[in-house]
């Protein structure tokens, strides 16, 4: 298959418990526990491969059976997985969280397989796979938080990286930071809750609309704010900041649901919707996705 998009970053198993009982520190309540193939750029190929799109995965798998498995789970899914590093000596990454009525309760993300393969996973954007230095790849990317401060920079810089339509998520507001390099890079898109928008712009803005303009006013050449259920914003150096309103829906699952709206955002832009239709399509993909009425 021929990737018309790369998602770089995390693929790893999320183990994820839920229980529909609200809980606080030291609860021990009934619920299910579920292992799915996750992270963040595994969850962004996801769900564009459910709107049609191939992606291509750059990530550190493990040669170990849970990476095997991991492999085969990518492939049975139509992902193209012969551009991932598979490692000997690594094992493959995993997610743990625990989620209540009351939303995330607490989550540990063991990426640190990822973070030591470093570089390695963007070999095949020089080697002729995906691309050269000569010839970068000038499709859409997919890049996620979880890579290394220093990788990110070096990203920032890279002639491999030149041509490319950058679309970056942080893999949670503990590794916002890590944007900084890529904050006022022309060709980046940054997808971010309020709390990881406040973090890059060192701010303290209570609405998503406040939050784009201080990232805007922080050099960002274009940034997607959400908070939860209330409205989200869409901001563009020199053209103004946007609002749009999320469906109102029963939230039964959260992990995964801001890189469902970035992967919507994504595919309705490609699909020339103008910046209010995506904005809104992104948000009823990201509620439908937190109501449970589609497939992990």
């Amino acid at each position: 298959m021929t990737p018309d998009i790369l998602c770089i970053g995390s693929v790893l198993w999320d183990i994820i418990g839920r229980s529909p009982t609200s809980m606080r520190l030291g609860s021990d309540v009934p619920g299910r526990i579920t292992r799915l193939p996750g992270g963040v750029a595994m969850n962004i190929a996801m769900t564009l491969r459910r709107f049609g799109m191939t992606p291509a995965l750059l990530t550190a798998i493990g040669r170990d059976a849970e990476g095997d498995e991991l492999i085969a789970a990518c492939d049975r899914l139509g992902l193209v997985t012969d551009t991932v590093y598979r490692s000997d000596d690594l094992p493959t990454d995993r997610y743990m969280a625990i989620e209540g009525a009351n939303g995330l309760i607490a989550a540990i993300a063991d990426a640190h397989s990822l973070e030591a393969a470093g570089d390695k996973i963007l070999r095949p954007l020089a080697d002729g796979r995906l691309g050269t230095e000569g010839a970068a790849w000038s499709g859409p990317i997919a890049l996620d938080g979880n890579l290394t401060e220093g990788l990110l920079a070096e990203i920032a810089g890279s002639p491999l990286f030149a041509r490319a339509d950058l679309r970056v998520a942080p893999a949670s507001p503990g590794k916002a930071g890590r944007l900084l390099p890529l904050l006022t890079h022309t060709s980046a898109t940054l997808y971010v809750n309020l709390e990881e928008a406040n973090i890059l712009a060192r701010s303290e803005a209570a609405t998503a609309v406040e939050a784009a303009r201080a990232l805007l006013d922080r050099g960002a050449a274009r940034v997607l704010v959400t908070n939860g259920g209330k409205p989200a914003a869409e901001g563009r150096r020199g053209e103004g900041v946007i609002e749009g309103h999320p469906p109102q829906v029963l939230v039964t699952r959260v992990t995964g649901a801001g890189d469902t709206f970035m992967a919507a955002h994504l595919v309705a832009e490609r699909r020339g919707a103008t910046r209010q239709e995506a904005l809104d399509e992104a948000l009823r993909a990201a509620a439908t996705y937190v109501s449970g009425d589609i497939g992990s």
